[in-house]
């Protein structure tokens, strides 16, 4: 971890804390002039690895820049990487599926001659109730016996279970285990699921008996589905609006690895979160905007981004075609998610969707605010190399001036 300096000398992290407590609070309202000078006196605490941007969603001069190009870690931020370019190759409306397939279909007496499978589509919301509801479908679609086994299968991604922190290992920051065919995040009651597919089609045996329907094997395994299989049955999750806003509002790391991987598995060359990855990057590149994307959480401390880029990224979004689900998918100043104990008074209260990014040595912040005086301002604030609770009280006051521009 680096230290935290000010003016060229380094502080202890309590001392510098209370340094920055003394600092006047910004007033309510505030001239263009007076939010240039707010936002430097705030900044000259934050250290040289740290980076501003802020302007106007309808205007081309930054009202500040600060080290607006300098490349930093953005660790959560980097979700609105990750869900712009979901909800661009997706759309609002979208849903992920689980499947219930066969080789054939059962016969006129609802009997399945073969294994069933239960194919997962990378679903990060699937539940034991989400099953149920599939094993309704599957009776309501007039099954009564299985000759065979139901069998899991989650070949739509990869089998690493964990981010690029741990090699792809069981990651707890990640609060999950990532596969295609995956219920309550992988959790059991004591720890980890071992198989999570296996799990998620034992979870479809059972309820499938509990309706009455005979299943031969008394056990749920794993499987690959034929190419050709016919669907019996299915159900979806929310749609892709609802779930860029689990992901952002409180920040989820699951979920945003989850998507990473459905994005690659879609439209890039594998379920796998390189592939992913360098679809977001091309994406991204698109719109001339090139950070340094390495997963979907910003987990990793190799992701990169500069505040320009963050900026560029949320202007781009708030005047495209999703601009209205991209935005309600962050969190509300001192209402929602992340931020719902953070500005909860003050100008910015309310006013701002933001999305933020910790590390332990690393706080960042983003967004655009609805300001007093009627305008839209986009920001990005990055803080590397400094204490999360020092930086959280540099923000809460930049962000309060820019809410209070006056015009």
């Amino acid at each position: 971890m680096f230290p935290t300096c000010v003016f060229r000398r380094c502080l202890a992290p309590g001392l510098l804390l209370a340094a920055v407590l003394t600092l006047p609070a910004p007033a309510s309202a505030i001239s263009e002039s007076g939010l240039r000078s707010a936002l430097a006196a705030q900044m000259r605490h934050a250290g040289s690895a740290a980076s501003v941007y802020v302007v106007r969603v309808d205007g081309d001069t930054p009202i500040y820049s600060l080290r607006a190009d300098r490349p930093l870690i953005p660790a959560s931020v980097n979700k609105l990487f990750t869900t712009s370019t979901a909800l661009g190759l997706f759309g609002p409306s979208e849903r992920i599926e689980t499947t219930a397939v066969a080789k054939a279909p059962p016969d006129d007496n609802g009997v399945l001659r073969g294994n069933l499978y239960l194919k997962g589509g990378g679903d990060p919301t699937l539940t034991g109730r989400s099953i149920e509801q599939l094993a309704d479908a599957l009776v309501d679609a007039g099954l009564t016996r299985i000759a065979g086994n139901v069998l899991g299968d989650e070949s739509f991604f990869d089998q690493l279970r964990g981010s690029t922190n741990t090699g792809g290992r069981r990651d707890s920051e990640v609060t999950g285990q990532l596969g295609a065919l995956v219920t309550a995040r992988g959790y059991a009651a004591h720890g980890w699921q071992k198989r999570p597919a296996a799990v998620a089609a034992d979870a479809l045996r059972r309820a499938l008996e509990d309706r009455d329907v005979n299943v031969r094997a008394k056990h749920g395994g794993l499987g690959t589905a034929p190419e050709d299989a016919t669907e019996l049955a299915h159900i979806s999750s929310a749609p892709m609006s609802t779930l860029i806003k689990l992901t952002n509002t409180p920040s989820d790391n699951y979920y945003a690895e989850m998507l990473l991987k459905l994005i690659g598995a879609t439209h890039g060359s594998g379920g796998t979160t390189r592939a992913g990855a360098e679809v977001v990057q091309d994406e991204l590149t698109d719109m001339d905007i090139k950070p340094t994307v390495v997963d979907g959480s910003g987990l990793s401390r190799s992701d990169r981004a500069t505040t320009r880029m963050v900026v560029q990224l949320l202007l781009t979004m708030a005047g495209g075609e999703y601009g209205e689900p991209f935005l309600d998918s962050l969190a509300v100043t001192g209402r929602s998610g992340t931020v719902r104990y953070r500005m909860r008074t003050g100008a910015a209260a309310g006013r701002c969707h933001v999305k933020t990014g910790t590390l332990h040595d690393v706080s960042n912040l983003a967004g655009i605010c609805s300001t007093k005086g009627g305008e839209q301002v986009a920001f990005a604030i990055l803080m590397n190399a400094i204490s999360p609770t020092t930086a959280h009280v540099l923000q809460d006051r930049m962000v309060t001036s820019i809410a209070g521009l006056s015009g």
